[in-house]
């Protein structure tokens, strides 16, 4: 009783707002447009995406503005979200926003380290970190180096990490990059357990358990096919969380002298249980489509529960890929069934 007390009001306003999420069908549509104007007229018309699309003139309908907008929604979707929690939530999203954090600190870096002409284009995030982030956009903006990034962000928990680092030699993006993603979910698994209880705690650590395992896979998978990495260099990329992988396997999955012998150890793991990993889906799919399934599975098993706002996030956030993905397709004169192929969709 407590738990449908607690989430019923959010479950309505979720479910209300799931509802408009784009069907895979539609996916099967955009993919079969001509232009990236076209896929604001049809986006629309017959999406959602309406209310914000619309205050863009001609003029403004290019990739970059429309990504921007794409991001707003999520952020409005995420405010609606908050306003209707309880404080017990309401700590969760404030977890959860470390990962949009993230990503700003990671497009700054990138920004002040290739020496961009146009160095800034927040304006459009402002608003929503103002309110819901320790990180200050106006700060962050007058960065012109890495020490001037890191020193702008002395007053947040990402400052120490990326001082350590900022004292190294020869410190390169690759290494901010690495050194925040190891923070943020060794920071998050830790932090779990002070913010969820019990049944919400349970629900959270198999989603994000299985996601830094999928991650791992991902990783190791990409060392050995593209850079051909050794597996001392390997081990400093991974989460070092084992949440279904155990140690033995994760030794063995880095230390496979190729990649057939790494895929006989993957297909040994629950993930690959329910996928054809070798015939039907990618490594990066099966992220993908492994999480989707988790996150669904819970939701209904569970919809008063964490499950709710947590399941809404996550589909939100893989809409904008794909969406996102998809545009970049039809800018590139990609057939309709290679475009779903990069979107995780079918062709009909």
């Amino acid at each position: 009783m407590g738990n449908l007390l607690a989430y019923s009001g959010i479950v309505t306003k979720i479910r209300a707002m799931q509802s408009k999420l784009l069907k895979p069908e539609q996916f099967v549509e955009v993919a079969n447009l001509g232009n990236v104007p076209e896929i604001v007229d049809y986006l629309k018309k017959n999406t959602a995406y309406a209310e914000v699309l619309d205050t863009l003139d001609e003029s403004q309908i290019h990739r970059g503005n429309i990504e921007k907008i794409l991001v707003q929604s999520l952020y409005h979707d995420y405010t609606k979200i908050y306003r209707f929690c309880g404080q017990k939530q309401r700590r969760f999203l404030k977890l959860h926003m470390k990962s949009y954090e993230i990503d700003l600190i990671n497009y700054c870096l990138r920004i002040v380290i290739n020496h961009y002409k146009q160095p800034f284009d927040l304006n459009y995030k402002r608003a929503f970190f103002d309110r819901y982030s320790q990180i200050s956009i106006e700060k962050l903006i007058t960065s012109r180096t890495t020490d001037e990034l890191v020193e702008n962000l002395k007053d947040t928990e990402y400052y120490v990490p990326l001082r350590k680092l900022k004292d190294s030699h020869n410190v390169t993006l690759y290494d901010y990059d690495l050194t925040l993603n190891l923070y943020y979910f060794t920071t998050i698994w830790k932090e779990q357990k002070k913010v969820l209880k019990k049944a919400d705690l349970d629900l959270f650590m198999r989603d994000f358990g299985s996601r830094i395992d999928l991650l791992n896979l991902q990783w190791i998978y990409r060392a050995k096919k593209y850079y051909n990495m050794k597996p001392a260099d390997i081990y400093l990329l991974l989460i070092p969380i084992h949440y279904k992988l155990s140690t033995d396997l994760v030794k063995e999955l880095v230390e496979a002298p190729g990649l057939e012998e790494f895929e006989n150890a993957v297909a040994r793991t629950s993930y690959a249980r329910h996928y054809n990993f070798r015939q039907d889906l990618t490594i990066e799919q099966m992220y993908s489509e492994c999480l989707n399934y988790l996150y669904t599975v819970d939701v209904r098993r569970n919809p008063y529960s964490i499950a709710a706002v947590n399941t809404y996030l996550f589909l939100k956030e893989e809409e904008l890929k794909k969406l996102t993905t998809a545009m970049e397709c039809i800018r590139y004169s990609l057939t309709p069934g290679e475009t779903l192929a990069y979107v995780g969709g079918r062709t009909q």
